[in-house]
């Protein structure tokens, strides 16, 4: 089929239509379009100093009202080219240019901290990255290949490692729980009963049961060499310790 009779509209393609949130898919399929019939030329040219044939440009300002709203039309109303309307209408949709470099610089920000969830399959990681590098440079700004391909190859890497530190990390975990038992065992045997009561969040109640277990001594008559009072060793006492040698009774 010839190039006349694709400007002629003997393909039956139904077009795209523009909402408010699909102006990236749109321009893709409208751009698609616009080649399939010999007209992409009216909106890039190939030679900018060219002259645009007017029945090319007229088809392709016709394929743009084929492809948006009633409400937008508005928009371009006063556009006699096809390129003119086509700006306009990206515009429209991307917004003034610094608000277009604040939406670039959030999807490069999303983009630089994308990272694979604990339930992703690498196809749906790759798939978040593509739709972000598309809206990114539809928005005019580039993003290196070669920069793309090395976080596709570092997210394969991490889940990669996933598989193996899970094994680890139960493991670890395994290990902490035996020293946790460990030093709860530990403390119970070297700090005084207020001591391990404060430490575990215990209250004496609760305690009573491990300490009758543990056949709790009576320190009554246990006499404190510190300052010679009754009820505890001269190790647990609270005050501060004499540095004068105390006699003993007898």
């Amino acid at each position: 089929m010839d190039a006349n009779k694709m400007k002629g509209g003997s393909m039956g393609l139904s077009y795209p239509m523009l909402t408010k949130s699909n102006y990236t898919a749109w321009a893709l399929k409208m751009r698609v379009f616009m080649q399939a019939h010999g007209v992409w030329e009216a909106i890039e040219p190939t030679d900018p100093k060219a002259t645009i044939d007017e029945r090319t440009d007229k088809i392709a300002l016709a394929m743009i009202y084929q492809g948006i709203p009633e409400e937008s039309l508005l928009s371009i109303a006063d556009k006699k080219k096809a390129k003119d309307a086509w700006e306009a209408i990206k515009t429209l949709c991307q917004g003034a240019d610094r608000v277009k470099k604040a939406r670039i610089q959030t999807l490069k920000t999303e983009f630089e901290s994308l990272q694979m969830k604990d339930n992703d399959q690498l196809d749906d990681f790759c798939m978040r990255l593509n739709g972000l590098v598309t809206n990114i440079r539809a928005l005019g700004e580039e993003i290196n290949e070669s920069y793309m391909v090395k976080k596709l190859l570092r997210a394969a890497h991490e889940e990669r490692l996933k598989g193996h530190t899970e094994g680890a990390s139960s493991q670890l975990l395994l290990t902490n729980d035996e020293w946790a038992k460990k030093e709860k065992d530990e403390c119970k045997l070297l700090l005084t009963r207020e001591e391990w009561l404060k430490r575990t969040g215990k209250t004496g109640a609760e305690s009573t049961g491990y300490m009758k277990g543990r056949g709790a001594r009576d320190k009554s008559k246990i006499k404190c060499y510190n300052y010679n009072n009754y009820g505890h060793y001269a190790a647990e006492c609270r005050k501060p310790r004499r540095t004068r040698e105390v006699t003993q009774e007898v």
